[in-house]
């Protein structure tokens, strides 16, 4: 006789381990074209029976990680988005930002921030100090003004404000600012993105302007685009307005050169 095969398949000695996985099985049926599923259509994805399934059920929802809808149907709850922001703070800091940061830290001799908007400010996340003795300095988790600086305004600029300089922003990909938000400091910032084109955070070059005039920071420009594209991707974002923005960098600069 044969029995439904989620819960007649390979039952694990610990029964606390059964349940985990049952459980995880439940979540893992739920796909980016079904946000929502009725309890027989997990069931017939998961091979549980629906008694197994409004029992785990029970304790999902209770941790947020499902919710029920008022037809009865399930979706995907608050909680695993929570958990998906910690692990990919995690991956941001540890396995992508950081060796981003310290090649462009490398590149140009200057300081390399990363800030993330929280309301109405910025904070600086991640920072990479420039070897010179003298340098633009800002420490890990101090608050900046928004739209004011090259990482703030292009933080606004991705965050929806309306006007210039934040549709240039946009279209440029990029935004350099000399002695805006400090006389003596100057910059350029480019956002970085993961899925569904979801804002994390803009990568910042700065540093004293006696060193960061404005030949220096469009310079720096493109490559400043290149680690917001490898930072854009490896987050599981669409780096392809990167690549048409230094594609469009490169022809002005060409233009440039010629007229000289």
């Amino acid at each position: 006789m044969n029995s439904p095969s989620g819960d007649a398949r390979a039952k694990p000695t610990a029964e606390g381990v059964a349940a985990l996985d049952r459980a995880v099985a439940i979540l893992e049926a739920f796909t980016p074209a079904d946000a929502s599923l009725g309890l027989a259509e997990i069931a017939a994805r998961t091979g549980l029976y629906k008694s197994t399934i409004l029992r785990l059920a029970g304790s999902l929802l209770r941790g947020q990680l499902l919710e029920r809808l008022p037809d009865g149907r399930y979706r995907i709850g608050y909680g695993a988005f929570r958990l998906g922001t910690l692990y990919q703070r995690s991956v941001v800091a540890t396995d992508v930002l950081l060796p981003i940061m310290r090649m462009l830290a490398d590149e140009s001799r200057e300081s390399v921030a990363f800030y993330v908007r929280s309301g109405d400010v910025r904070t600086c996340l991640y920072r990479i100090e420039s070897k010179h003795p003298i340098r633009y300095t800002v420490r890990e988790g101090d608050i900046l003004p928004l739209a004011i600086g090259s990482g703030g305004c292009t933080l606004a600029a991705f965050s929806g404000f309306d006007g210039e300089p934040y549709e240039t922003i946009r279209r440029t990909m990029h935004h350099i600012s000399i002695g805006e938000r400090d006389p003596e400091t100057a910059g350029v910032s480019a956002p970085v993105f993961g899925p569904n084109h979801t804002l994390l955070g803009a990568l910042t070059l700065a540093g004293p302007r006696s060193r960061v005039d404005s030949a220096f920071l469009e310079r720096m420009s493109g490559l400043i685009l290149q680690c917001a594209a490898r930072a854009t991707s490896a987050l599981g974002g669409d780096a392809s307005a990167f690549e048409r923005a230094a594609r469009g960098l490169g022809t002005a600069q060409d233009g440039r050169e010629s007229a000289r």
